[in-house]
């Protein structure tokens, strides 16, 4: 009984991971280029009271034996890269990556990866994020510039009224072997960890890169139906795990009853 008590604690410690994750998904269903995350679980070490084919009195010998698993313990949150949907904005400075890859950007010195492709410019004409972090390469917009062209591998060209083409630059995208493997930092950004590998730098369109798409938007990969029909499940799970843990303060009732 008192085992089960704390098989009951680590179940409902899992759940509310999982309810954690689910929430934090749903929060961010309308946040550009953002990536779910899922919850792994594993068995916990198994207390060993009979071996298996242990000989018995007899000469035979026992087909399974007993084994009591306890409980279980969540293993990782991984980041889900799958493909959101892209829609279009009309926004010349809208970029969405169709395929694999990230952008890369320059914050207070370290190197950071983003999939949400909506730049924009700052005083100085560079093309920044929303935070004001310098797309890597770094591309100022010089005086006189009309309209700013993305091809779908990457060229950016800076037109004027005359649509003389005043300058250009190749935006260039990365790719990591495991991309599960980054660290999320906020803010749509990823760092490279040990886990991830380097990243992989190549022009839009080649070595298994996406295509960069101007005037389009990358949003979210979150299923909200997924999502709420996950919350049921682990909600009820976190129920039935509070269940063991009440019948096993009843049955421990019920001995502490049998002493007196």
């Amino acid at each position: 009984m008192i085992r089960s008590l704390f098989t009951g604690r680590t179940g409902m410690t899992g759940q509310q991971l999982q309810l954690d994750t689910i929430a934090n998904n749903l929060a961010n269903v309308n946040t550009a280029g953002f990536k779910k995350s899922r919850t792994q679980f594993e068995d916990l070490y198994y207390q060993e009271i009979r071996a298996m084919g242990t000989e018995t009195a007899d000469g035979g010998r026992v087909p399974s034996g007993i084994q009591v698993g306890l409980g279980v313990r969540p293993t990782s949150v991984q980041k889900i890269f799958t493909q959101g949907s892209i829609v279009e904005t009309g926004n010349d400075l809208d970029w969405a990556i169709e395929g694999n890859g990230f952008y890369k950007i320059v914050r207070d010195g370290q190197d950071y990866f983003t999939r949400a492709g909506a730049f924009s410019l700052n005083a100085e004409g560079n093309v920044v994020t929303q935070n004001g972090d310098r797309l890597q390469p770094e591309f100022t917009v010089p005086q006189g510039t009309i309209s700013l062209g993305i091809n779908n591998n990457g060229l950016l060209t800076a037109k004027d009224a005359q649509q003389q083409v005043l300058a250009t630059v190749q935006i260039t995208l990365h790719s990591f072997i495991n991309p599960g493997g980054l660290r999320s930092s906020g803010a749509n950004l990823f760092q490279e960890t040990p886990a991830s590998g380097a990243p992989t730098e190549a022009n839009p369109g080649n070595d298994g890169l996406g295509t960069i798409q101007q005037r389009f938007s990358e949003v979210s990969n979150v299923d909200v139906t997924e999502e709420l029909v996950n919350m049921i499940i682990t909600q009820r799970a976190y129920e039935v795990n509070s269940k063991s843990v009440q019948t096993a303060d009843k049955l421990l009732e019920v001995a502490n009853t049998l002493v007196r």
